[in-house]
């Protein structure tokens, strides 16, 4: 599975309709509207870089109110619970 961070600047009269516009776009996993340099954050999770090449550009860019974006994929993911195990590793509750 890839995941991409979608960075998306909207137009600001239209921002709840663009963003739920581009939440029920399949492979758009979550969308968060932000403060700071973007109006709009998408996470999306597709199958192969070539669904990125679709989602993105004929997809989500097209959605009325989008009037930029810039993509960011993900190599790899940590959580707290992952950093937490990791060092756990070799501690013995005895």
């Amino acid at each position: 599975m890839i995941t991409a961070i979608v960075l998306i600047h909207a137009a600001a009269d239209s921002i709840p309709e663009t963003a739920q516009a581009i939440a029920d776009i399949e492979g758009v996993a979550e969308v968060y509207s932000c403060a700071g340099d973007v109006d709009l954050i998408a996470i999306v999770r597709v199958k192969a870089h070539q669904d990125l090449a679709d989602l993105i550009p004929t997809r989500i860019s097209k959605v009325p109110g989008v009037l930029d974006t810039d993509t960011h994929i993900a190599f790899r993911s940590y959580s707290r619970a992952d950093t937490e195990s990791a060092f756990e590793i070799g501690i013995d509750d005895n």
